[in-house]
């Protein structure tokens, strides 16, 4: 048995990385299995643990209180303890040890301090993750004895550097686990080639064999592997003696963790610190164009299905290989020969993976078109570019020789200058001259048609107006029982069903086939002419909805787009006016989110894009129709529901027309539901687009919530509504409490927060401050900023409506609920 020096074994937890240290919590002098330490912000935890269904014990960190157990550093890997009476100890140099029940040393830290220097040493567990031994008076995590982050397993977190030291030859890189049950290194490794005078990149490895090649670094991260937060920046440290790559993740609602699977998979995952639940990001190699050497020299990968691999411009293809399901080529060849002539250039490649750095040479002070000129001068470079996407960085990477393992991706690509032959070149200028020639030509041709188009259309409309005009400026429809017209079915422009096709389709309007009711009447299912439909009946005993009944076929009679419900025709006989439209067999929307039972038929990514589909539709009304048109009554129960859970916005008896140098109107009558109507609509009787954006912004709200508007409550009672409860939560930074339970761990957490956000956007107050439909859509894709939202519009406390401050009649104007099916 291996006699130790006195020990002494003191463990430290610190909540954060600051310099300047909290209250420490002493242990005993050991520590022993069946112990565990917990730092003092809950999020990591070090002791004793046995992997998947093995009996073998091992020392590590885990995150607490998160299952499956997640393990980020093994300290024995490859010498398990064979019982539970292992014990850690710490000598008073420095050096940490790890003794089984015999007293046999299993594993150790080699890491004393210079025995000249007097120091009390201390072991302390960061909030990092990071165990560090370092002097007792030491307040700062950098001036340490040793680490764990310096000795990483499988898993990457916030800290950690992979690289390589010049000076020693040291290398810092990941290695998988054998097997779920064994943490001791498998066949897998993730490593960076640092080599002097050369751009590094990393690479997944089996054994030898490269698997997949991350890179080159852009600047903020390994080209088109994007960080799950725009604040992370990966630190790159290049210089005579340090090569190595930090990775940085700066938040406390979120852990990002890289973890090297048994099965040479690369997991990015993050935690959601507050409900404990990782959520998958990115697994690398992802696709076929992931794989290192998929295609040959000069060809990129262009593409998920076979085949896969295409040459790049100026370069033809080469002889197949036989017997190859891939499609793989011997690569791309030259259609024309370089001969260093001075016309030679370079074609300009955009959203590339560059190619493989090995036989390429970094100069970290040129600019891009020194970085050219270097290529052109060098008869054997064959390509160029800038590395370093930053702003205002310069750097040139010059390839000699082939051009190997490119892709191209779809926007997180960098620009790639290929060197051509003057032929060649002079050849794919012309083709670009000669297609936008073309394009140029085929553009003001049909500007030119559409002109005619619209003047003849102005002319024809002019000549078929009607010479009543409706309240409000709305023209009268034929349904008008007082319109004597005789060219009822021309004007309309729709089918025109007898009254008979309406009684077979509906059976008589049997009550079997009813699918609801609204204030103009209701609604049947029918079969005509082989389509199911629903058939919407004006009820004969109430005038409520004849206005409504005949502004909806004037508003949605020719307008076309896949997110509004189609009108199929018409039946105006006898006592009866009929309106037919295409069936939606999943009713509406608010029969799904608000109700216990359905809403958890309705997954994240179902809800996400029913989202999108009412924003598209929303953009056709306000801007790419013929005429603005504002619907008034946007709500979940007028969002209804087709075969694929496709949203169709639906019941347009309340919308209204502008022309296109109108962009609000006033009225005396504010119709709509409660709930869903914008404030200056309510107070002030104006409407216009944005008011159908603040009715849209609820709407968001109510499907990432499952929750109603009107009438929610809080549990603290502060809020009457969920608008408020949704504005107070993002203040608190607890949006997630927003999420509808049912949804679990089924989302993107990218897309809800983004949800969340543009939903307050949409709310806020003074419509100026809202988002247009575009503008909303862009946001959703990902695409444009996202302001910060303000207080948005019927935020009342509690102690508002309890004081009588609100009172049910504003400024005299009555309030009209108007409910659709």
């Amino acid at each position: 048995m291996l006699v130790l020096p006195f020990i002494t074994c003191l463990f430290f937890l610190l909540l954060t990385t600051s310099s300047s240290l909290l209250d420490t919590i002493t242990l005993h002098q050991n520590f022993t299995d069946g112990e565990t330490i917990t730092s003092l912000n809950e999020r990591y935890e070090l002791g004793f643990f046995s992997p998947g269904s093995s009996e073998n014990r091992y020392l590590g960190i885990w995150f607490k209180n998160i299952t499956p157990l997640t393990v980020i550093w093994v300290a024995n890997r490859e010498t398990p303890l064979k019982d539970r009476f292992g014990m850690v100890k710490l000598g008073n140099l420095g050096n940490m040890s790890l003794v089984d029940g015999g007293g046999t040393v299993v594993w150790t830290s080699n890491s004393s301090a210079s025995s000249t220097t007097a120091v009390k040493p201390i072991a302390k567990l960061w909030s990092s993750g990071n165990l560090v031994i370092m002097s007792e008076d030491s307040r700062d995590e950098e001036n340490h004895i040793w680490q764990s982050f310096d000795y990483p397993g499988d898993t990457i977190v916030s800290g950690i550097k992979l690289g390589k030291n010049l000076v020693t030859g040291r290398e810092i890189y990941l290695t998988s686990w054998k097997n779920p049950d064994d943490p001791s290194p498998g066949e897998y490794s993730m490593r960076f080639l640092m080599v002097k005078d050369k751009y590094p990149q990393g690479y997944l490895w089996k054994s030898s064999v490269k698997l997949t090649r991350f890179g080159p670094y852009n600047g903020y991260e390994f080209a088109g592997q994007t960080h799950y937060n725009s604040k992370d920046k990966d630190i790159m440290v290049l210089n005579q003696e340090d090569m190595h790559l930090q990775f940085m993740h700066n938040s406390t609602i979120f852990a990002l963790m890289y973890k090297l699977n048994p099965d040479g998979k690369l997991n990015t995952t993050h935690l959601i610190v507050h409900n404990h639940r990782w959520i998958q990001d990115l697994v690398i190699p992802n696709d076929k164009c992931d794989e290192y050497g998929m295609c040959g020299p000069y060809e990129s990968c262009v593409s998920l299905t076979p085949p896969y691999c295409k040459c790049l411009k100026g370069f033809q293809q080469g002889i197949p290989e036989t017997s190859n399901s891939d499609n793989r080529t011997r690569g791309c060849q030259r259609s024309r020969p370089l001969d260093c002539g001075p016309r030679e250039g370079f074609l300009k490649l955009p959203n590339m993976k560059f190619p493989d750095t090995q036989n390429a040479v970094y100069n970290n002070s040129m600019s891009l078109q020194e970085c050219e000129v270097a290529c052109k001068n060098n008869c054997s470079c064959t390509a160029y570019a800038n590395p370093n996407i930053t702003e205002g960085a310069v750097g040139c990477l010059l390839w000699f020789g082939d051009l190997i393992d490119v892709r191209v991706y779809q926007a997180t690509g960098q620009d790639l200058y290929v060197r051509l032959a003057a032929s060649e070149l002079l050849d794919t200028n012309s083709k670009l001259h000669r297609t936008k020639s073309v394009i140029i030509t085929v553009t003001l041709t049909m500007a030119v048609v559409l002109v005619g188009l619209v003047l003849a259309l102005y002319i024809w409309t002019r000549r078929k107006k009607r010479s009543n005009v409706e309240r409000e400026g709305m023209p009268r429809t034929v349904l008008d029982k007082d319109n004597k017209s005789s060219s009822k079915n021309e004007n309309m422009e729709l089918p025109l069903f007898s009254l008979s096709q309406i009684y077979r389709a509906t059976n008589k309007f049997s009550i079997e086939n009813k699918l609801g009711q609204g204030g103009f009447g209701p609604v049947y299912k029918g079969m005509l002419e082989g389509q199911e439909v629903a058939v919407k009946r004006l009820s004969k005993s109430s005038r409520q909805g004849v206005d409504e009944f005949k502004n909806e076929v004037i508003c949605i009679a020719k307008l076309q787009h896949r997110n509004l419900v189609k009108l199929l025709g018409y039946c105006n006989e006898e006592d009866e006016t009929i309106l037919v439209y295409e069936y939606m067999p999943n009713r509406s929307l608010d029969s799904f989110i608000f109700d216990d039972i359905r809403k958890s038929q309705l997954d994240w990514s179902q809800r996400f894009n029913i989202i999108q589909g009412i924003a598209r539709g929303l953009l056709y009304l306000h801007q790419d129709s013929r005429l603005i048109v504002v619907h008034r009554d946007l709500k979940a129960g007028n969002i209804l529901l087709d075969h694929h859970m496709r949203p169709k916005i639906s019941d347009f008896g309340l919308a209204r027309m502008f022309t296109e140098h109108e962009s609000e109107a006033n009225t005396k009558r504010v119709v709509g539901t409660l709930g869903y109507i914008s404030p200056e609509y309510a107070v002030n009787g104006q409407y216009s687009t944005k008011s159908d954006i603040f009715s849209f912004g609820v709407i968001m709200l109510e499907i990432v919530s499952g929750q109603k508007n009107r009438g929610f409550v809080d549990e603290n009672q502060e809020a009457d509504n969920l608008v408020g409860h949704a504005w107070r939560l993002y203040n608190e930074n607890k949006s997630f409490d927003l999420v509808d339970s049912c949804l679990c761990n089924s989302y993107s957490t990218s897309e809800l927060m983004r949800s969340v956000h543009v939903g307050l956007l949409c709310v806020q107050n003074r419509p100026e401050d809202r988002p247009s439909a575009q503008s909303v859509i862009d946001m959703l894709d990902g695409e444009g900023s996202l302001l910060s939202p303000k207080k948005p519009g019927f935020f009342i406390h509690r102690s508002e409506i309890n004081s009588n401050t609100i009172v049910p009649s504003i400024n005299g104007l009555t309030l009209s609920q108007v409910y659709g099916r």
